[in-house]
């Protein structure tokens, strides 16, 4: 598709301008292509991948940067077809590449977002086999951006009073798991557990444990502070129990005294992100209707309307 004249001109990197990388166009090894691939990722200040396109050049096995720049306008023009604003995922760039004199000068390149990338290795010579891996790949990569962002909207669709059923029963499942590491830990005893989750309530609330919690909320003793937690508070708690878990599986910690500290150490880092994206302290948030009492609610509403009659309402 277009590319016949590729083989008869110089490394990529020297007169087409493609950016020098460790992986040979003719590297075509599916470790080395998804080595490659990944390692060419950028991300933006939103978070969202991006790749260069003189970076992919050379990872779809393009010796000639004026040939691939002929694929990218192919797949700009059937991105435009597909009714999508072309600006939002072809967006032209300078870069400075050395000229091994100590010199540089200014380049074309081109940055592609994920889906710019899927219409680019789709509009490719498949004959090449890192394209035809490269289609593979960003249509993989595609797709789980297209569900990931279905289940975000799916979320933020749902009601409080649902998200908040939804995180207290996984809090429930991931205290288990916790427990479960803890117990690998050296953490065996219930009075030795019940240290080791109050250091973690400590590090994520600043220094309170769970009595104190209790008071800062206006929570009665026998109140479980789980359950009067709000979707928010229950998501920094859910965060801190998965995270603290996987650092003592992964770091392999024993001893009671060393799995207090990597649980308070996880609060504390949860503690932090919140307070760097300026959100609210969790001892800050209000205390949240009883999550019994919620379940109630819902399941009483859920049988409402199998009971109502078809064609009402």
């Amino acid at each position: 598709m277009g590319d016949q004249d590729e083989g008869d001109d110089g490394p990529a990197g020297s007169e087409s301008g493609a950016t020098p990388n460790r992986f040979s166009s003719n590297d075509s090894t599916i470790d080395h292509l998804l080595s490659g691939f990944e390692s060419a990722a950028q991300v933006d200040d939103n978070g969202e991948e991006f790749w260069f396109a003189r970076d992919l050049q050379g990872l779809f096995g393009y010796t000639k940067w004026g040939n691939f720049l002929t694929v990218i306008a192919k797949a700009r023009m059937a991105c435009d077809q597909s009714g999508n604003a072309t600006d939002d995922h072809f967006a032209g760039v300078g870069k400075m590449v050395s000229l091994g004199s100590g010199a540089e000068r200014e380049i074309e390149d081109i940055v592609l977002s994920r889906y710019a990338c899927y219409l680019v290795a789709q509009n490719a010579d498949s004959k090449k086999r890192p394209v035809a891996f490269a289609q593979t790949y960003f249509a993989i990569q595609t797709r789980r951006q297209e569900v990931r962002q279905q289940e975000e909207q799916k979320y933020q669709s749902l009601t409080e009073d649902v998200r908040r059923m939804m995180l207290r029963k996984e809090m429930k499942t991931h205290n288990k798991h916790l427990a479960s590491a803890a117990k690998g830990a050296g953490v065996q005893q219930g009075r030795d557990y019940a240290i080791f989750q109050t250091e973690g309530y400590k590090g994520l609330y600043g220094g309170l444990d769970v009595p104190g919690i209790r008071r800062r909320k206006g929570l009665r003793p026998n109140q479980a502070v789980l359950d009067h937690m709000g979707s928010t508070e229950l998501a920094a708690n859910l965060f801190r129990a998965t995270q603290t878990e996987e650092k003592l599986r992964r770091e392999n910690i024993k001893g009671k005294s060393a799995a207090n500290r990597a649980h308070r150490d996880v609060g504390a880092k949860v503690r932090q992100t919140i307070k760097d994206i300026g959100g609210t302290m969790p001892e800050q948030l209000p205390a949240a209707e009883d999550i019994k009492k919620v379940g109630r609610r819902l399941k009483q509403e859920q049988s409402a309307k199998i009971d109502k009659p078809r064609g009402e309402g």
